[in-house]
Protein backbone atom coordinates (compact mmCIF):
# COMPACT_ATOMS: atom_id res chain seq x y z
CA UNK A 1 0.00 0.00 0.00
CA UNK A 2 1.56 3.30 -1.22
CA UNK A 3 1.49 6.64 1.48
CA UNK A 4 -1.02 8.20 -1.27
CA UNK A 5 -3.70 4.80 -0.64
CA UNK A 6 -3.14 5.20 3.01
CA UNK A 7 -3.96 9.13 3.06
CA UNK A 8 -6.98 7.98 1.22
CA UNK A 9 -8.08 5.07 3.63
CA UNK A 10 -7.22 8.00 6.61
CA UNK A 11 -9.92 10.02 4.98
CA UNK A 12 -11.98 7.37 5.33
CA UNK A 13 -11.94 7.39 8.87
CA UNK A 14 -14.08 10.95 8.87
CA UNK A 15 -12.19 12.34 11.48
CA UNK A 16 -9.13 14.97 10.98
CA UNK A 17 -5.66 12.83 11.13
CA UNK A 18 -2.00 13.72 10.40
CA UNK A 19 1.41 12.17 9.56
CA UNK A 20 3.15 11.51 13.21
CA UNK A 21 1.59 14.92 14.68
CA UNK A 22 -0.57 17.69 14.15
CA UNK A 23 1.79 21.09 13.69
CA UNK A 24 2.42 23.70 16.45
CA UNK A 25 -0.95 25.58 16.45
CA UNK A 26 -2.71 23.05 14.38
CA UNK A 27 -4.13 20.78 17.11
CA UNK A 28 -7.44 19.49 16.48
CA UNK A 29 -10.20 18.51 19.14
CA UNK A 30 -10.34 14.49 19.92
CA UNK A 31 -11.31 12.59 18.33
CA UNK A 32 -8.62 12.60 15.93
CA UNK A 33 -5.82 10.47 14.24
CA UNK A 34 -2.20 10.61 13.62
CA UNK A 35 -0.24 8.15 11.87
CA UNK A 36 3.90 7.05 10.80
CA UNK A 37 5.76 3.73 9.39
CA UNK A 38 8.29 3.27 12.83
CA UNK A 39 9.72 -0.03 10.53
CA UNK A 40 9.81 -2.76 8.31
CA UNK A 41 8.95 -6.27 8.84
CA UNK A 42 12.16 -8.09 6.56
CA UNK A 43 12.22 -11.56 5.73
CA UNK A 44 15.68 -13.21 4.50
CA UNK A 45 18.03 -15.37 3.69
CA UNK A 46 21.59 -15.50 2.74
CA UNK A 47 22.31 -11.60 3.54
CA UNK A 48 19.47 -10.77 0.93
CA UNK A 49 16.10 -8.98 2.32
CA UNK A 50 12.95 -11.00 -0.37
CA UNK A 51 10.30 -9.26 1.22
CA UNK A 52 9.65 -6.10 3.38
CA UNK A 53 6.11 -5.76 5.18
CA UNK A 54 5.81 -2.13 5.86
CA UNK A 55 4.31 -1.44 9.67
CA UNK A 56 2.29 1.52 10.25
CA UNK A 57 1.03 2.69 13.86
CA UNK A 58 -2.63 4.27 13.43
CA UNK A 59 -3.16 6.15 16.44
CA UNK A 60 -6.60 6.97 17.39
CA UNK A 61 -6.95 9.51 20.40
CA UNK A 62 -10.48 10.14 22.03
CA UNK A 63 -11.28 11.76 25.39
CA UNK A 64 -14.20 9.34 26.04
CA UNK A 65 -14.16 5.68 25.38
CA UNK A 66 -15.42 5.50 22.15
CA UNK A 67 -16.35 1.74 20.92
CA UNK A 68 -18.34 2.89 17.77
CA UNK A 69 -15.68 4.83 16.31
CA UNK A 70 -13.26 1.60 16.89
CA UNK A 71 -15.59 -0.16 15.27
CA UNK A 72 -15.46 2.32 12.26
CA UNK A 73 -11.76 1.84 11.76
CA UNK A 74 -11.50 -1.76 12.26
CA UNK A 75 -14.18 -1.66 9.76
CA UNK A 76 -12.33 0.37 7.49
CA UNK A 77 -8.68 -1.77 7.98
CA UNK A 78 -10.96 -5.14 7.20
CA UNK A 79 -12.32 -3.54 3.99
CA UNK A 80 -8.82 -2.79 2.73
CA UNK A 81 -7.76 -6.26 3.97
CA UNK A 82 -5.04 -4.75 6.66
CA UNK A 83 -3.73 -7.14 9.52
CA UNK A 84 -3.55 -5.46 12.96
CA UNK A 85 -2.99 -5.74 16.60
CA UNK A 86 -5.09 -3.69 18.56
CA UNK A 87 -3.91 -1.79 22.12
CA UNK A 88 -4.90 1.03 24.57
CA UNK A 89 -3.70 3.16 27.06
CA UNK A 90 -4.72 5.93 29.02
CA UNK A 91 -2.36 9.01 28.65
CA UNK A 92 -2.40 11.11 32.21
CA UNK A 93 -1.20 14.06 30.70
CA UNK A 94 -2.92 14.59 28.04
CA UNK A 95 -6.26 12.85 29.52
CA UNK A 96 -7.05 11.46 26.30
CA UNK A 97 -7.41 7.21 25.36
CA UNK A 98 -4.83 6.22 22.90
CA UNK A 99 -6.14 2.89 21.03
CA UNK A 100 -2.95 1.95 18.80
CA UNK A 101 -3.73 -0.16 15.76
CA UNK A 102 -0.08 -1.50 14.54
CA UNK A 103 -0.91 -2.78 10.62
CA UNK A 104 1.22 -4.39 8.46
CA UNK A 105 0.62 -3.02 4.97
Amino acid sequence: MTHEEVMAMMAELKIPFAYHHFAEGEAVEPPFACFLYPYEDSFGADNIVYYQSPIMDLEIYTDAKNPDLETAVEAVLTAHELYYEKTEVWIESEMLYEILYEVTL
